[in-house]
This record gives C-alpha cells, structure tokens and sequence, in this order.
C-alpha cells in the first residue's frame, strides 16, 4: 500500500431534519387564555392553556393560514423534529413541509392539542386552581365544539384573518366541518377525511369497551390519581382494542398473518405472547401510556360519541346551511370505523344545502388510518385543492 493512496469514505447521509422538503427542528409553544372559558356544558374554568405549533410564515394579508386538526390519540406536533436525534417526526410530516402537499413555503400551518387534551394544553391532568391538585374528573365535560372556540381564539391570538384552509382526519375531521359551520366567514376551505356526522352504534360501543378498561382498573380510583402512574394496564388494554380499530383484516394480515414470534414454542400452551400481531399490539399498548393521560383518554371519546351534527343542528342539510367554504370530503374504502357511506353522506348534504362541495374515495386496504399512510393520489387531492385559485369541483361517485 502506498503512503499516497486515498481511500474515499462515503458521504455521510444527510440528516432528516434537514431533509430539503422537511420543516426542519421546530418547538412548541404556548398559548394562555387568561379569561373564563365556558364550556358547552355551563361549567367554566378562569382560562386555558393550548400548546401548539407553527411552521411557514403568515403572510402580510393574514389569509394563507392552514388549521391541522388532530385525530383523537394524536397532538399539536404534526411535521418536523423535535430533536436532530428523535426517532421520528411529527405524525403528519410527510403531508407538510416545503414542496410537500401542504407546502409551507405557501402557507403557515398551525396545529394545537386540543382542550381536553394532555401534551401541554389545559386537560383533566392540568392543575385545578381552586384545589391546587390536578383537575381529574372535575374537569369540564369538553366536546368538538369546545375544542374548535378554543382554537378560534388561538387563531385570533396568532393575528389570523382568515383560514385558507382546515385538514383533519376522524377527529380531526369532525372539527374541520364545525369551523366551517361555527365560523363560516373564517374559513375558505375544508377538507374533512375519514370523519363522520356523527359516530354509530358500533363507533360508541367500541369507546366504551376502552372507557370500561380504564374505570375498572384499581389504580383509576375514580379519576384521582398521581401523574406518573395511574390505571396504565386499563389504558393500554384501551389503546390495544381501539387500535384494531384503525386497521383492517387485510393490512394486518399483510403484516403480521399467523406469523409466530421466534422465541414461542409452537407446541407450548401459555398466554405468553406467541404470535407477532401479539407483540405489536402490547407493543401499541405500553407505549400510549407512556405519552397519554387516561382520563384524558375518557373525556376525548366521550366527546367523539356525542358530536352529532344533525341532532344539534335539527339535521345535516341545516348544520350546512350557514356554510361559505368549499369542501372535500375523502373516504377511504378499507375505513370500517368511519366508512366511506359516512363521509359520503356528508359531500350529499353540503350539496343539497347548495353549498361547494366534493367527495374522493380512494381505494386502500389499510384501513381507517390510510389518512396518515403515505399515498401519492392523496398528496395530489390535497395539493390541488389548497392551491387551486378558482373553485372547482372534483369528478365523484356518489
């Protein structure tokens, strides 16, 4: 070997978060309403908390701002990093980021935990000023509709003047038509995926199944109980039951089929964990709780079971009577939570009200949560209907 030989290392890879088309290292931050907040319910508390975060920039004339609005296990981060070392990023960076379909070189994209919730905004394991404990069970009963006011008033904070656009997927979704009926001359655009009018029958029994896991659990001890523990087997039993929830027959097959984990003995019978789908799904469960409050977990699906927009309104055709924005509404084929007849349903209502409106099914085996999944042909639904100039309806089947 000659003292002149270089040897090239190879390049080393770019970090993610600096990935061209990513948001990059973000932080959250905190906005604090220091007046009395009344819930629909009549209960007040002296102000709230809702942490939440920003990318892009608004600009001059205030009217290029995207609302995210976050499904019910999700939070305010939705793109970017945390950390250069995080081992992922926001629940949603693929869709956001400069270039991507939510292109944040284009707008400023805002999206908050919402109230009721517990990474950072004011929920049951907040503080309760007049007890000084955390507020458990006393905490108001929260529904979509609060969420939503308690969001409008962030937007109003930041100096929005008017919202471009709100995206949301199932409960995200859900808040996304209640700003468009609640502030209908603040919201140009919606776009609502996997979401419902109202929840059914089977949506509510499967919340409660989760609620009952949480309650019967000892160390739920009637909401009352320290930050750091709690009724974590009830909660992860809950995440483990509404997860199976999010997928479909065949994704699961596809990932896991009757596969067996290396370590079980095909032979033995024991409730130890055998099969791989097994292992995912206490895997699922150990890890909510190690981000999720339960009651937290119980106030959220109680709202999602008592949203229903033609009860409160007298029917759908009148929920969207008052409504000035465009609307799409995607379903998803494989979606058996929230199916596609559900989504469906709503593009037909906006339309017998006479308003804009849209309906995409796109066709996926993965289940309720394709909202999230990687697809171009959704990337391509978002992108043309954001930065469209002229309204223009979508060709649908309905």
């Amino acid at each position: 070997m000659t003292d002149d030989l270089e040897i090239a290392s190879a390049p080393a890879a770019t970090p993610r978060h600096l990935a061209p088309d990513d948001v990059g290292l973000v932080a959250p931050r905190d906005f604090v309403y220091r007046s009395a907040f009344t819930f629909k319910s009549g209960q007040v508390i002296p102000g709230f908390t809702l942490r939440f975060e920003t990318y892009g920039t608004l600009c001059a004339t205030r009217d290029n701002a995207i609302l995210i609005c976050h499904a019910l296990s999700g939070d305010h981060h939705c793109a970017g990093w945390h950390a250069a070392e995080d081992r992922k990023p926001g629940w949603w960076n693929n869709l956001i980021g400069p270039g991507k379909a939510v292109d944040t070189r284009r707008f400023f994209v805002v999206c908050a935990n919402v109230l009721g919730g517990c990474q950072g905004s004011t929920g049951p394991s907040s503080q309760n000023p007049e007890t000084g404990r955390p507020y458990g069970t006393l905490f108001p009963f929260v529904t979509i509709r609060d969420m939503v006011r308690a969001q409008h008033l962030l937007l109003e904070h930041l100096g929005v003047a008017e919202l471009h656009g709100v995206i949301g997927g199932s409960m995200g979704g859900m808040q996304a038509l209640l700003f468009a009926i609640e502030y209908p001359h603040f919201v140009r655009r919606v776009l609502a995926m996997a979401t419902t009018g109202r929840e059914s029958a089977q949506a509510i029994a499967f919340n409660e199944v989760g609620r009952q896991a949480i309650m019967q659990d000892p160390a739920w001890n009637h909401g009352d109980y320290p930050k750091e523990s709690g009724p974590r087997v009830g909660l992860a039993i809950a995440r483990m039951m509404a997860h199976i929830t999010y997928v479909s027959d065949a994704s699961m097959d596809r990932k896991f089929g009757r596969r067996k984990k290396e370590s079980a003995d095909n032979d033995a019978y024991t409730f130890d964990v055998q099969f791989e789908v097994e292992g995912y799904l206490r895997h699922q469960g150990q890890s909510f709780i190690n981000r999720f409050d339960a009651n937290s977990y119980l106030y959220i699906t109680r709202a999602l079971d008592q949203f229903d927009l033609a009860h409160a309104y007298g029917s759908l055709e009148k929920a969207f009577g008052h409504v000035e924005c465009e609307t799409l509404v995607v379903g998803f084929t494989s979606d058996w939570l929230f199916p596609p007849e559900q989504n469906r349903q709503l593009a037909l209502a906006l339309l017998r009200a006479g308003k804009r409106a849209s309906y995409a099914e796109l066709n996926t085996d993965l289940g309720h949560d394709s909202f999230l999944l990687e697809s171009e042909e959704l990337y391509g639904l978002v992108r043309g209907f954001l930065e469209r100039d002229q309204p223009y309806v979508f060709d649908y089947s309905i």
